[in-house]
């Protein structure tokens, strides 16, 4: 049998996802701030999985928007991630978003502390002295490093997005962040990716983007 096409005109592919992915929900129902994450992220991934894995602590997304309209910036632990965010929606609240991955710096204390730079990346992230939510999409030991600052005091998360893919430690440091008071963001399980993290991210953004009418499943 052939397979039949749907005719969707180019700016209309992602309003018409979005229609598959309710008609396929079918009667699962969200609380009204989560649901526009939960459906970005399964758009991103095509992964229905994520309507179960998704796990929002402590008012996670109000305390989110909450940080942003107070100028917070988001760190990340990858390039791709960081590329994936949008830094024009952010940066009308006055936020960036980093990723010291690739500093020299970090590069030289995970060596001299025989570390992964992704837990260099967030000790440095540590000092910036800004409102910070961190978006961890690929490295356990990005959350070791942020749940091991918390519980010596030296840092205080605005929110925590944690959804690192693989097997080692990953579950693990997801659970210990949900162990913490701190807002946070989980993909329970091996799931998760740099796309995942900054799927998280814009589907907060758009919420509060005027020009999207603060909707972002549509």
């Amino acid at each position: 049998m052939k397979t039949k096409l749907e005719n969707v005109l180019p700016m209309e592919i992602e309003k018409r996802s979005f229609e598959i992915i309710t008609e396929e929900l079918g009667d699962r129902t969200f609380p009204a701030e989560e649901e526009p994450i939960v459906k970005r992220v399964i758009h991103t991934t095509a992964d229905f999985d994520y309507a179960d894995n998704l796990v929002f602590s402590h008012d996670a997304v109000a305390a989110a928007k909450a940080a942003i309209e107070k100028g917070a910036c988001i760190v990340t632990d990858t390039q791709m991630a960081r590329s994936g965010i949008n830094k024009k929606v952010l940066a009308e609240f006055g936020g960036e978003v980093y990723c010291f991955m690739s500093d020299p710096d970090v590069a030289e204390a995970a060596k001299a502390n025989h570390t992964t730079r992704a837990t260099a990346s967030m000790e440095k992230a540590a000092f910036l002295g800004k409102p910070l939510i961190f978006a961890i999409g690929n490295a356990p030991t990005a959350l070791v490093a942020l749940y091991d600052m918390i519980q010596e005091g030296k840092l205080r998360p605005e929110l925590i997005i944690g959804v690192p893919v693989g097997f080692v430690n990953v579950v693990a440091s997801k659970e210990m962040i949900l162990e913490t008071d701190i807002p946070a963001i989980i993909a329970r399980g091996r799931k998760g990716g740099s796309n995942v993290a900054a799927a998280i991210c814009n589907a907060i953004l758009y919420q509060m983007d005027p020009a999207r009418g603060g909707q972002n499943s549509k």
